[in-house]
């Protein structure tokens, strides 16, 4: 049982049993009448057992908590009325209503507690309290004020009956008359619980006096707005009522949102800001406009909307730069390691804006695979300049309204993502990171790539325009920066609003270092583990570049380092020892990582007939690209399989003609293709392949399997083949070595003219590879097919010739020591 269980009063409880039923956010006075409807099933049992058994009597008790359905004691006030049931009447609907008058006041406890506690299904104890009605000249006076209130309140509030007046006003007696206006008032049925509580009659009858003149105060304040809101409307304008009935009373409270004080606070604000004559001057039509549009009406919402975003827009506001080149230079090395041709870019962007007050903003362009830190670069860029970062994703943005913003026509209009970004930043010259610029896609809702032109143009956006603002913006002072992952994407119009800066995937010291000095660290606090807790031999993170990842940037890299970091805080906290030393080996490498995922290595163990090592640019960096093919009996049809794009099946096509027109020269027969079936096959077909750097390797495999001649296994080629053999250059030229170097490839060969994009090419690839150039078809047959005299390939043979090919194999050296 709860504390409240009465043990100074168990000598005043009466013998007689009540049943109880409790009420929800009403409470019951002594000598008062209240209906109730009453749908609890368990109070209507406890009505009906007060009825049968105990002469219409019931205890009457409220609960602390209206939405407690199956009270407790501590649910409970102490304190309750036995009442007595005048009335019940049952309803259709289940529920009974029920007259009930106030007695006298009680406390209350269980009769039994070890049976499961039900309050509306329980006889209970009651203890009547003392009403100790007491008279004198205070009691008097209190007694007089109480009822001049209550007629003062009788004349205010017309639902009070003059005969309920007269009938309360003629007790003389405090506790009384408490008891009898408190039922009459609105008030909440904690405060009324209250004065039911109250044992002293004054201190009842003070209590219920102030809540009447409370009431009588609230009472006075409500006619007074509705006689306001009376004379200043219309009749039989009920929206304008309301309208003006909310005003009313917002205005007495203090909170009145007065349109021409808003309006004078935005005349206040435009004076102080600085911002172009054309912008100052729609502003201001636009604020006199909102003066005379009454704020009922829906147009000034979209008006008041319209001028603040004019307002809260960082027009003139610059951000201080600090141009300190060799604090910047410092910046940018400690967040990336190499990307040496970005950062010079940036250093020589700052070194000019040093020497120039006004620099319009370059629009740098950074492409490269995924991981390489593209985004990450441009953040270290905004804090080496001292600017603040602001970022918008482009991918699957197909809406240009995302870029210049919807016109004031629509329904929720707004700037668009640019314009919102400046506002949310306060400045007008952060560092703008656009990033996946080449995923944007288009669709009904027209082309978000040439919203952008006017944007990423140098020469136009000094006056950008957005649809919602309908005026000149100037974005020049923007230091934009966009990432792709590729360019082919990416509009032609768009690319030559940008300065493209390709950054490469990673060597495998690079990542090294990478890992060393970068992913190490932040992966140990990651993980709540300390410098001594975890070290990992070179053997070993070399070992983690070379057979657990397969990328060009260090995303995988950051993943398996993770892994590791992982594995080693279950262990110091299965030991319980914070001070444990863990260390990574090459040997132990794989109880962390499990088996290797890769095979160190593209090439294949020895030159085989009909493949051929190729090389691909991808989104994820340069691959290694295998290319097989078989010639079988048949009727002259060519298959290419392998999900190849439409510029590799035309490749294959151009390769298989380039073939049939130099059939002579290769010792077959013209109609040689009428007898066989070709199936050119390039694996992993889950993959799509596509672009026009294959033609070489697939005339190369075709040739390879047609004469029965090896290609070499340790050389890898690139570059596109026409009709006539002519070999022409291709892109990614850098990627595709560092796939080679890799795959462990010794010679490459690359189109001609692709010899001046070497320069961009490490030095420490170089050394490596052995770099041979061509022009035509003939040369890289002559370089990569295994055979005695390369010369003889070309020399033609009559029907009668044995097998050309078979006689070249005779003397085939082993192509492992061919330099």
């Amino acid at each position: 049982m709860s504390s409240f269980l009465f043990d100074n009063h168990k000598n005043s409880f009466e013998d007689a049993l009540l049943p109880m039923m409790s009420l929800r956010e009403v409470v019951m006075f002594p000598r008062s009448i209240v209906p109730l409807f009453v749908g609890r099933e368990a109070s209507i049992k406890a009505i009906e057992n007060a009825v049968a058994t105990h002469d219409k009597k019931i205890f009457l008790v409220a609960q602390r908590a209206p939405e407690t359905e199956r009270p407790t004691p501590d649910d409970l006030f102490t304190v309750g009325t036995v009442s007595k049931i005048l009335q019940m009447l049952r309803l259709p609907d289940g529920t009974i209503k029920v007259l009930f008058e106030g007695l006298y006041r009680a406390r209350w406890e269980p009769e039994d507690t070890s049976e499961e506690f039900n309050a509306d299904n329980v006889l209970v104890r009651v203890a009547r309290l003392p009403d100790e009605d007491m008279a004198g000249a205070e009691a008097d006076a209190l007694i007089r004020a109480t009822q001049e209130a209550l007629e003062q309140y009788g004349r205010i509030n017309k639902k009070l009956a003059p005969e309920t007046i007269l009938a309360i006003n003629s007790i003389t007696l405090p506790g009384k008359l408490a008891d009898a206006v408190m039922p009459h008032l609105k008030v909440d049925y904690i405060k009324k619980q209250g004065v039911l509580e109250e044992t002293s009659a004054i201190k009842r009858l003070e209590e219920a006096y102030g809540f009447l003149q409370g009431e009588i105060e609230i009472s006075s304040l409500e006619k007074r707005i509705k006689n306001r809101v009376k004379q200043q409307m219309e009749k039989n304008q009920k929206e304008y009522y309301l309208n003006e009935q909310l005003k009313a009373i917002n205005k007495e409270m203090g909170r009145e949102d007065d349109p021409a004080a808003e309006a004078a606070e935005f005349e206040e604000r435009l004076r102080a800001k600085d911002m172009s004559d054309e912008a100052r001057e729609k502003t201001l039509r636009e604020i006199k406009k909102l003066k005379q549009i009454p704020p009922s009406s829906a147009e000034y919402t979209v008006v008041r909307n319209y001028v603040e975003w004019i307002l809260d827009l960082p027009w003139n506001v610059l951000q201080p730069t600090d141009l300190d080149l060799t604090q910047a230079e410092t910046i940018l090395n400690e967040d990336h390691y190499g990307l040496d041709k970005p950062k010079q870019r940036i250093l020589e962007y700052l070194a000019v804006q040093s020497l120039v007050e006004t620099l319009k903003g370059p629009i740098l362009c950074l492409v490269g695979p995924p991981g390489v830190g593209k985004t990450s670069l441009a953040k270290s860029i905004a804090r080496a300049m001292g600017r603040e970062f602001v970022r918008l994703s482009l991918g699957g943005v197909r809406d240009e309204a995302e870029i210049r913003g919807h016109r004031r026509t629509y329904v929720g209009a707004l700037p668009g993502k640019i314009i919102q970004s400046l506002k949310r930043v306060k400045f007008n010259n952060p560092v703008f990171c656009l990033d996946e610029v080449d995923k944007m896609s288009t669709d009904f809702r027209g082309d978000p790539s040439s919203a952008l032109l006017e944007v990423l143009d140098p020469e136009q956006n000094g006056a950008f325009n957005d649809h919602y603002l309908d005026l000149d913006y100037d974005l020049s002072k923007v230091f934009f920066i966009t990432t792709a992952n590729a360019l082919h994407t990416i509009p032609l119009p768009l690319q030559d609003r940008m300065e493209i800066i390709r950054i490469p995937g990673y060597l495998e010291n690079e990542k090294m270092q990478i890992g060393r000095r970068f992913l190490m660290p932040k992966n140990l606090k990651q993980h709540g583990l300390k410098e001594a807790n975890l070290s990992i031999s070179d053997n070993a993170m070399l070992e983690v570049v070379r057979r657990y990842t397969r990328e060009a940037g260090v995303r995988n890299l950051e993943r398996e380092l993770a892994s590791i970091c992982r594995k080693v805080a279950r262990k110091i906290v299965e030991k319980k020892d914070p001070g444990k030393s863990v260390a990574v080996t090459k040997q132990n490498l794989q109880s962390y990582l499990g088996v290797t995922k890769f095979r160190h290595g593209e090439k294949e163990e020895k030159a085989q007939v009909g493949l051929c090592n190729g090389m691909a640019y991808t989104e994820l960096g340069g691959e290694m690209l295998m290319v097989e093919a078989v010639i079988m009996p048949g009727s002259g049809k060519v298959e290419i399989t392998g999900k190849l794009g439409d510029v590799m099946q035309e490749s294959a096509k151009a390769a298989v003609s380039y073939l049939r027109s130099r059939s002579a020269l290769f010792g077959l027969k013209p109609d040689f293709h009428k007898e066989i079936d070709i199936h050119i096959h390039v694996p992993e077909g889950a993959i799509p392949k596509d672009g026009p750097s294959a033609g070489i390797t697939l005339a190369t495999t075709l040739i390879s399997a047609l004469l029965n001649l090896p290609v070499r296994n340790d050389l890898a080629m690139t570059g596109e083949i026409t009709l006539r053999g002519r070999v022409l250059p291709i892109g990614g030229l850098r990627e595709k070595l560092l796939a080679a170097h890799r795959g462990r490839i010794r010679t490459v060969i690359i189109p001609e003219e692709n010899e001046k994009d070497l320069k961009e090419v490490p030095e420490a690839i170089l050394k490596d590879l052995e770099i041979i150039r061509v022009a035509h078809m003939d040369q890289v047959l002559e370089t990569a097919l295994v055979c005695a005299d390369p010369e003889k390939l070309f020399c033609g043979r009559s029907d009668t010739t044995p097998n050309l090919s078979s006689t070249l194999m005779k003397e085939a050296p082993n192509p492992e020591t061919r330099h």
